[in-house]
Protein backbone atom coordinates (compact mmCIF):
# COMPACT_ATOMS: atom_id res chain seq x y z
CA UNK A 1 0.00 0.00 0.00
CA UNK A 2 2.90 2.19 0.88
CA UNK A 3 4.98 1.28 -2.40
CA UNK A 4 1.61 2.24 -4.33
CA UNK A 5 1.32 5.33 -2.94
CA UNK A 6 4.93 6.19 -3.66
CA UNK A 7 4.57 5.58 -6.99
CA UNK A 8 1.31 7.70 -7.17
CA UNK A 9 3.01 10.22 -5.81
CA UNK A 10 6.67 10.23 -7.94
CA UNK A 11 4.43 9.76 -11.25
CA UNK A 12 2.41 12.58 -10.20
CA UNK A 13 5.73 14.80 -9.64
CA UNK A 14 6.59 13.89 -13.46
CA UNK A 15 3.75 15.09 -14.88
CA UNK A 16 3.95 17.95 -12.90
CA UNK A 17 7.83 18.70 -14.03
CA UNK A 18 7.15 17.72 -17.59
CA UNK A 19 4.18 20.13 -17.70
CA UNK A 20 6.19 23.23 -16.18
CA UNK A 21 9.35 22.28 -19.15
CA UNK A 22 6.16 22.59 -21.53
CA UNK A 23 5.16 26.20 -20.28
CA UNK A 24 8.59 26.96 -19.82
CA UNK A 25 9.55 26.38 -23.81
CA UNK A 26 6.25 27.65 -24.97
CA UNK A 27 6.81 31.17 -22.97
CA UNK A 28 10.39 30.81 -24.52
CA UNK A 29 9.36 30.77 -27.86
CA UNK A 30 6.60 33.34 -27.83
CA UNK A 31 9.72 35.22 -26.10
CA UNK A 32 11.62 34.40 -29.51
CA UNK A 33 8.93 35.26 -31.78
CA UNK A 34 7.94 38.62 -30.07
CA UNK A 35 11.61 39.58 -30.37
CA UNK A 36 12.29 39.10 -33.90
CA UNK A 37 8.62 40.28 -34.62
CA UNK A 38 10.35 43.48 -32.91
CA UNK A 39 13.66 43.02 -34.83
CA UNK A 40 11.44 43.21 -38.90
CA UNK A 41 9.56 46.07 -37.62
CA UNK A 42 12.40 48.00 -36.85
CA UNK A 43 13.99 46.86 -39.87
CA UNK A 44 11.55 48.45 -42.24
CA UNK A 45 11.82 51.74 -41.10
CA UNK A 46 15.78 52.01 -40.82
CA UNK A 47 15.40 50.41 -44.94
CA UNK A 48 13.29 52.90 -45.57
CA UNK A 49 15.27 55.99 -44.54
CA UNK A 50 18.42 54.37 -45.81
CA UNK A 51 15.77 54.50 -49.46
CA UNK A 52 15.02 57.71 -48.28
CA UNK A 53 18.25 59.25 -48.05
CA UNK A 54 19.73 57.86 -51.23
CA UNK A 55 16.75 59.24 -53.55
CA UNK A 56 19.36 61.94 -54.57
CA UNK A 57 22.72 61.90 -55.83
CA UNK A 58 25.29 64.82 -56.53
CA UNK A 59 23.96 65.26 -59.88
CA UNK A 60 20.45 65.61 -58.12
CA UNK A 61 22.09 68.65 -55.76
CA UNK A 62 24.03 70.15 -59.30
CA UNK A 63 21.47 70.79 -61.57
CA UNK A 64 19.01 71.98 -59.04
CA UNK A 65 21.35 74.57 -57.73
CA UNK A 66 22.68 75.39 -61.18
CA UNK A 67 19.34 75.37 -62.80
CA UNK A 68 17.76 77.90 -60.42
CA UNK A 69 20.68 80.26 -60.96
CA UNK A 70 20.11 79.62 -64.86
CA UNK A 71 16.40 79.68 -64.52
CA UNK A 72 16.70 83.31 -62.72
CA UNK A 73 18.87 84.78 -65.60
CA UNK A 74 15.69 84.04 -68.14
CA UNK A 75 13.15 85.88 -65.47
CA UNK A 76 15.68 88.79 -65.67
CA UNK A 77 15.73 88.69 -69.27
CA UNK A 78 11.84 88.09 -69.27
CA UNK A 79 11.08 91.20 -67.16
CA UNK A 80 13.26 93.28 -69.16
CA UNK A 81 10.48 92.82 -72.15
CA UNK A 82 7.82 94.05 -70.61
CA UNK A 83 9.16 97.37 -70.97
CA UNK A 84 11.52 97.20 -73.69
CA UNK A 85 10.08 94.79 -75.92
CA UNK A 86 8.29 96.56 -79.24
CA UNK A 87 6.44 93.06 -80.44
CA UNK A 88 3.54 91.96 -78.68
CA UNK A 89 4.82 87.71 -79.12
CA UNK A 90 8.06 88.45 -77.88
CA UNK A 91 6.44 90.18 -74.73
CA UNK A 92 4.06 86.87 -74.53
CA UNK A 93 6.84 84.87 -75.15
CA UNK A 94 8.39 86.34 -71.95
CA UNK A 95 5.37 86.54 -69.81
CA UNK A 96 4.97 82.47 -70.77
CA UNK A 97 9.10 81.90 -69.80
CA UNK A 98 8.95 83.75 -66.48
CA UNK A 99 5.57 81.41 -65.94
CA UNK A 100 6.90 78.30 -66.31
CA UNK A 101 10.59 79.08 -64.73
CA UNK A 102 9.45 80.58 -61.79
CA UNK A 103 7.55 77.79 -59.82
CA UNK A 104 10.21 75.38 -61.59
CA UNK A 105 12.43 77.40 -59.13
CA UNK A 106 10.66 76.83 -56.09
CA UNK A 107 10.09 73.43 -56.16
CA UNK A 108 14.01 72.95 -56.87
CA UNK A 109 14.92 75.15 -54.10
CA UNK A 110 12.20 72.83 -52.31
CA UNK A 111 14.29 69.59 -52.76
CA UNK A 112 17.47 71.51 -51.75
CA UNK A 113 16.14 72.21 -48.27
CA UNK A 114 14.73 68.98 -47.44
CA UNK A 115 18.26 67.16 -48.97
CA UNK A 116 20.55 69.70 -46.66
CA UNK A 117 22.04 71.56 -49.27
CA UNK A 118 22.63 75.38 -50.02
CA UNK A 119 19.55 77.23 -52.56
CA UNK A 120 21.95 79.59 -54.45
CA UNK A 121 21.31 83.11 -53.44
CA UNK A 122 19.35 85.44 -56.12
CA UNK A 123 22.08 87.23 -57.48
CA UNK A 124 19.71 88.73 -60.31
CA UNK A 125 19.97 92.54 -60.90
CA UNK A 126 22.62 92.69 -58.96
CA UNK A 127 25.82 93.64 -61.71
CA UNK A 128 27.39 90.07 -61.04
CA UNK A 129 28.52 87.66 -63.55
CA UNK A 130 27.11 84.72 -63.07
CA UNK A 131 27.96 82.91 -66.70
CA UNK A 132 30.29 80.24 -65.04
CA UNK A 133 30.14 77.05 -65.34
CA UNK A 134 26.81 76.52 -66.99
CA UNK A 135 25.83 76.59 -70.71
CA UNK A 136 23.87 79.27 -72.40
CA UNK A 137 24.27 81.74 -69.42
CA UNK A 138 24.73 85.30 -70.57
CA UNK A 139 27.74 87.23 -69.05
CA UNK A 140 27.52 90.53 -66.86
CA UNK A 141 28.14 92.13 -70.13
CA UNK A 142 25.80 90.46 -72.00
CA UNK A 143 22.77 91.46 -69.62
CA UNK A 144 23.84 95.15 -69.64
CA UNK A 145 24.00 95.38 -73.96
CA UNK A 146 20.21 94.13 -73.35
CA UNK A 147 19.01 96.07 -70.49
CA UNK A 148 20.03 99.21 -72.96
CA UNK A 149 18.18 98.20 -75.66
CA UNK A 150 14.70 98.71 -76.70
CA UNK A 151 12.40 98.51 -79.23
CA UNK A 152 13.13 96.04 -82.49
CA UNK A 153 17.16 95.97 -81.59
CA UNK A 154 15.98 94.25 -77.96
CA UNK A 155 13.32 91.78 -79.57
CA UNK A 156 15.94 90.73 -81.74
CA UNK A 157 18.48 90.38 -78.91
CA UNK A 158 15.89 88.70 -76.67
CA UNK A 159 15.08 86.11 -78.73
CA UNK A 160 18.82 85.06 -79.85
CA UNK A 161 20.37 85.23 -76.30
CA UNK A 162 16.89 83.26 -75.34
CA UNK A 163 17.51 80.50 -77.63
CA UNK A 164 21.16 80.51 -76.73
CA UNK A 165 19.76 80.46 -72.67
CA UNK A 166 17.54 77.79 -73.71
CA UNK A 167 20.11 75.55 -75.53
CA UNK A 168 21.78 75.64 -72.75
CA UNK A 169 18.94 74.41 -70.34
CA UNK A 170 18.30 71.72 -72.83
CA UNK A 171 21.65 70.14 -72.56
CA UNK A 172 21.92 70.54 -68.76
CA UNK A 173 18.67 68.87 -68.02
CA UNK A 174 19.78 66.10 -70.78
CA UNK A 175 23.13 65.45 -68.21
CA UNK A 176 20.28 65.05 -65.25
CA UNK A 177 18.63 62.39 -67.79
CA UNK A 178 21.53 60.76 -67.76
CA UNK A 179 23.21 60.88 -64.84
CA UNK A 180 20.25 62.30 -61.95
CA UNK A 181 18.87 59.84 -59.74
CA UNK A 182 15.97 61.78 -57.95
CA UNK A 183 12.77 60.73 -60.07
CA UNK A 184 11.27 64.03 -59.59
CA UNK A 185 14.61 65.87 -60.83
CA UNK A 186 14.42 63.72 -63.87
CA UNK A 187 10.85 64.34 -64.54
CA UNK A 188 11.23 68.29 -64.37
CA UNK A 189 14.43 67.82 -66.91
CA UNK A 190 12.39 66.49 -69.28
CA UNK A 191 9.81 69.18 -69.07
CA UNK A 192 12.24 71.02 -69.52
CA UNK A 193 13.32 69.29 -72.21
CA UNK A 194 9.90 69.84 -73.95
CA UNK A 195 8.85 72.87 -73.23
CA UNK A 196 12.41 74.75 -73.92
CA UNK A 197 12.78 73.04 -77.53
CA UNK A 198 9.44 74.41 -78.26
CA UNK A 199 10.11 77.74 -77.46
CA UNK A 200 13.65 77.59 -79.49
CA UNK A 201 11.68 76.56 -82.73
CA UNK A 202 9.21 79.54 -81.95
CA UNK A 203 11.72 82.13 -81.35
CA UNK A 204 13.84 80.61 -84.20
CA UNK A 205 10.46 81.10 -86.47
CA UNK A 206 10.59 84.38 -84.72
CA UNK A 207 13.74 85.78 -85.50
CA UNK A 208 13.36 84.29 -89.92
CA UNK A 209 10.37 87.01 -90.23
Amino acid sequence: MTFHRSLIRRSALVAVTVAAGLVLAACASSSSGHDMSSMDSSSTPSASASASAGAHNAQDVAFAQQMITHHRQAIEMADLAATRASSSEVKSLATTIKGAQDPEIKTMSGWLTSWGEAVPEDMAGMGHDMSSGMPGMMSAADMTKLDKASGTEFDTMFLQMMVQHHQGAVEMAKTEQSKGAYGPAKTLAASVITAQTAEIKQMNSLLSK
